[in-house]
């Protein structure tokens, strides 16, 4: 079943006081369901061997108590929401050197495997004494989007990294955490929708809490598409591996060949054929029967190209992503997401008129074209679901669960 979570995305972008509160403790406790997982299955004090794709666990569970009390606690401009200079200087930190070891910005990804880190037990306690002065702050915090924005940041930012700390287990071979999800839903739709030509506003236009790179709104002309209503499943992604599509080099991109040439398998992560020749799934920690028709998931950006080019569809942009998506829920119309994250053509890029926000290492650094995916998954918390929002990976992330949709050419 999938995790119950407090707050949608409309909810939680406006969400005041007392949502906030209990929402902050939902959060702590899927992400502490997920630390026990870990301590379970790889020790008390987690330990992981290097890759690009990971994080040492107990970092983790260190960044976000710091995360969280570096722009709230220790920040002195924090009523300034939005506006407040990143750069202020703050008060010391509850842990001795937290800012050598956590910092996100300045302590280097392969330098996190090799840094004297408290024990499991004090990053707990880590963890809960900042949660203690963070919901006291709450309690006396005067209302408005500039006062309470550090608050959404923090459990916004703690819902992420929960999620990946999911594929992480997934990618570690670790067991599903209680209560969350281990796959996606079947689809319960299948054709396409038709869009119409016309201008397509985008950006977040609302009052509330807005990552940066979603503030600007600006009119998109579209051309008439058709799109698929829901993600392409297992089913059909599967009759592309049988064909050979792996092995036939005019399906995939110049990136696409690269990566083939240097991917140590010539099928889906997390798949493969057992003895008696049908397809099985590895599921956090077993391997069970292909579900046909549940989404594709575990897939780069360069799979979804080369399925769609031997299929004759191509990926649809963000911006006919969006478009879809919102106009069927204006009129009603199925349109199935949030099960996989879905791969776009568009490569992320900042709005025009773009200002980034405090924390300015979200979106500025990422703005190197590596592609949008837009919706989330099955291990998205459902307040983390907006249709505007724009994840970004690189393209050959295949860790994440990220499937795709397609359009018509």
């Amino acid at each position: 079943m999938h995790a119950p979570a407090i707050g949608n995305a409309e909810q939680m972008r406006q969400a005041d006081h007392g949502l906030l509160a209990s929402a902050l403790g939902d959060a702590r406790s899927r992400l502490l369901r997920w630390a026990d997982v870990y301590a379970a299955g790889l020790g008390a004090d987690m330990p992981v061997p290097y890759s690009i794709e990971l994080n040492p666990p107990l970092w983790e569970l260190g960044h976000i108590a710091w995360f969280e009390e570096y722009w709230l606690a220790r920040n002195p401009q924090r009523l300034r929401g939005a506006a407040a200079d990143p750069a202020v200087a703050r008060a010391a930190s509850l842990r001795a050197q937290a800012d050598a070891c956590y910092d996100s910005s300045h302590v280097a990804h392969k330098r996190r495997w090799h840094l004297d880190l408290p024990d499991i037990n004090r990053t707990r306690e880590y963890l809960a004494r900042v949660r203690e002065r963070t919901l006291a702050l709450l309690d006396g915090q005067p209302d408005g989007d500039a006062a309470l924005y550090f608050f959404r940041l923090a459990l916004l930012h703690e819902d992420m990294h929960t999620e990946a700390w999911a594929y992480m287990a997934q990618h570690l071979g670790l067991a599903c955490a209680e209560g969350f999800a281990a796959a996606p839903r079947e689809a319960g739709v299948d054709g396409v929708l038709s869009v119409g030509a016309g201008a397509h506003r985008t950006g977040w236009t609302g009052a509330g809490f807005a990552f940066d790179n979603e503030l600007q709104a600006h009119d998109i002309v579209l051309s008439a598409f058709t799109i698929d209503r829901a993600p392409v499943t297992w089913a059909n992604f599967i009759a592309f591996v049988e064909a050979g599509g792996y092995d036939e080099p005019r399906w995939w991109t110049p990136e696409g060949r690269d990566w083939r040439r240097n991917a140590s398998a010539g099928q889906p992560r997390y798949l493969r054929r057992n003895d008696a020749g049908g397809w099985e799934r590895a599921q956090y920690s077993q391997w069970l029967a292909l579900p046909l028709t549940q989404p594709a998931v575990n897939l780069t950006q360069h799979e979804a190209q080369a399925w769609c080019r031997w299929a004759g569809r191509r990926l649809p942009s963000e911006f006919e992503w969006e478009a879809a998506a919102t106009r069927a829920a204006l009129h009603g119309e199925p349109f199935e997401w949030g099960e996989v994250w879905e791969w776009t053509a568009s490569g992320f890029a900042p709005y025009p008129g773009f200002e980034p926000h405090p924390y300015r290492d979200y979106s500025m650094p990422w703005f190197d074209g590596r592609p949008v995916l837009k919706g989330a998954s099955f291990a998205t918390a459902p307040r983390m679901q907006h249709p505007r929002y724009r994840n970004y990976f690189p393209a050959e992330r295949n860790d994440i669960f990220a499937g795709f949709r397609s359009c018509a050419l």
